[in-house]
């Protein structure tokens, strides 16, 4: 390991090998996507895509690689003893900092298929990126807002209708969907902004998971609440990991049945719609909870080694 090193050559270190590694996979990735585009027979495109995830694979691997390489990391991680490579699987995850999609893809990425994230349609035209992502088939979705919806009634529906077209890929290939149901990473500065009734988490938003769950919740193995929690890292998490000040990241996995939704009473009931909210805000309040004490955990045991050293 370099994590002798001092930070600001970690950094560049780091940000280079990061840069390399995705270009590196990312092109193969988008080669992939091109033979998919060439010949678009499900057999085919199904292969492709298989090959695909591996590529994924190697991603997530060689980002393992790079942390191990540049900082003395302790990965804190419980939960994922009974998961199948060959499930359904839709994760819900609280998000703090855009180094949550790597530590989570590598965690598990030999323990679920690889991870696929709900992506804005304004994505897919990013160069590389988009057809990388379209290649590794991520769901590009177009939200309707509510206030087009107000304008215009007929709109509703529409976007369910994308999710499951989105979502009709999945059953050719096992697959795991993570939703990070905050909408945005986590900010001290949002937290208050929202008013959120959490300590470390921002209100949860129902819609993406309700859509995803009733165009193919029967397909799904579980839903996994998965919480990650980096104890020691300051408020800039990515950057204190790419200077490898990150000593520690804490993966907690449930797996939960999944809830059936029925897409026509989601719509149009009220009622519904806040039972539902009302069992995401449950897991929420749960999940702050869990955060709490995995903080105050850690922050035991650096007093008790604190004193031990002093001693």
């Amino acid at each position: 390991m370099l994590n002798f090193l001092p930070s600001s050559v970690l950094f560049v270190l780091s940000s280079t090998l990061l840069i390399f590694n995705t270009i590196l996979w990312s092109s193969l990735v988008c080669i992939g996507g091109l033979f998919k585009l060439i010949l678009p027979w499900r057999p085919w495109q199904v292969s492709v895509t298989r090959l695909m995830n591996t590529f994924m694979w190697g991603w997530a691997t060689w980002n393992g690689g790079i942390l191990h390489l540049i900082a003395k990391v302790e990965w804190d991680v419980k939960g994922l003893e009974h998961l199948r490579k060959d499930g359904w699987y839709l994760l819900v995850s609280n998000h703090l900092s855009g180094f949550d999609i790597a530590a989570q893809t590598y965690i598990f990425r030999n323990h679920i298929p690889m991870l696929k994230f709900f992506l804005k349609k304004e994505l897919l035209y990013i160069p590389l990126m988009g057809l990388g992502c379209w290649a590794l088939d991520m769901p590009f979705m177009n939200r309707t807002s509510p206030e087009k919806l107000k304008k215009n009634p007929k709109l509703k529906g529409k976007d369910l209708a994308t999710t499951r077209r989105s979502c009709e890929k999945f059953k050719y290939l096992p697959t795991s969907i993570i939703n990070y149901v905050e909408g945005s990473r986590f900010t001290e500065a949002k937290r208050k902004r929202q008013n959120s009734p959490y300590q470390h988490l921002l209100k949860p938003k129902a819609g993406g998971i309700a859509f995803t769950l009733s165009a193919m919740g029967e397909q799904f193995d579980a839903l996994l609440n998965v919480t990650v929690v980096y104890p020691d890292a300051p408020k800039d998490i990515l950057n204190a990991v790419m200077h490898g000040k990150v000593h520690k990241i804490v993966i907690r996995v449930e797996a939960l049945p999944v809830p059936q939704v029925d897409a026509e009473q989601y719509f149009n009931e009220p009622e519904y719609r806040v039972a539902f909210q009302r069992w995401l805000n449950q897991i929420w309040e749960a999940k702050d909870t869990q955060i709490t004490e995995l903080l105050a955990q850690h922050q035991a045991t650096a007093e008790s080694y604190q004193d031990k050293v002093i001693s």
